[in-house]
């Protein structure tokens, strides 16, 4: 089972396909692990896997990927795990693709690791529109309920600060309006338009990114194609020579 270790986390991931590489974050929420692709409107790793070295991961306490659960987790300690990734495989600079949670992930590694995302696409990213926080407390509180009892060596306190650290925030949770006013990377983000995905949060990212593009239609069955053609010819336009 291809695993890589980030101190004592132990992170599943799959690699397909050859060529620039290609991190994916998957949908899911605090659950994101590479099956919820095959949920979601179209499939990057069967999409893209023909032109890009794509890999794709559990996160940490996700599908096959585990971690200590301590109050300090954190959005940075999923970064850290991203790093990790790109570190342990060699890989200098790569695109991220991050569907749901995975787009705050997408900015998250531009953020921790400066000048090694070439491009990023955000699919119906995540955000706080100032009225769903308890579905984000809600959603963390389901996934923590399920490992509870697995976890006896969790401090009990350690789930609400956990959560708070997630979710207490504004905008996209883990990085502010700020950075993503002075991040250059060239995105793509493909319109939310639900209680966990706001539209709002997309095309505010779009407003304030200084190279951001939007689709607002992406994931009717009737334009799935276009959106795979949209998205590949976008990376292949950012892949470094």
């Amino acid at each position: 089972m291809p695993t890589i270790s980030n101190g004592p986390a132990r992170i599943y991931y799959e690699e397909y396909g050859s060529g620039h590489p290609l991190l994916l974050f998957a949908p899911g929420g605090m659950r994101s692990a590479i099956g919820f692709w095959a949920r979601s409107p179209w499939n990057p790793i069967e999409r893209l896997s023909d032109r890009f070295r794509v890999i794709a991961m559990d996160q940490r306490n996700a599908g096959r990927s585990t971690a200590p659960i301590h109050s300090n987790n954190g959005w940075h300690s999923y970064a850290s795990d991203h790093v990790a990734l790109m570190d342990a495989l060699g890989i200098e600079r790569a695109h991220v693709l991050g569907g749901c949670i995975g787009g705050p992930y997408c900015l998250g590694v531009a953020q921790a690791a400066p000048g090694r995302v070439t491009a990023a696409v955000l699919q119906q990213p995540i955000g706080y529109d100032g009225t769903n926080r308890k579905a984000f407390y809600d959603m963390f509180d389901g996934w923590a309920n399920d490992l509870k009892a697995q976890r006896s060596d969790v401090d009990p306190a350690a789930w609400n600060a956990f959560r708070e650290r997630m979710y207490g925030g504004d905008f996209l949770f883990n990085v502010d309006r700020e950075f993503v006013r002075r991040c250059d990377v060239p995105m793509l983000v493909l319109l939310g338009n639900d209680q966990y995905h706001p539209s709002v949060t997309s095309r505010e990212i779009v407003e304030l990114a200084p190279n951001a593009e939007l689709v607002e239609r992406w994931k009717e069955p009737e334009v799935v194609d276009e959106t795979v053609a949209r998205v590949r010819s976008f990376l292949l336009q950012h892949t470094p020579a």
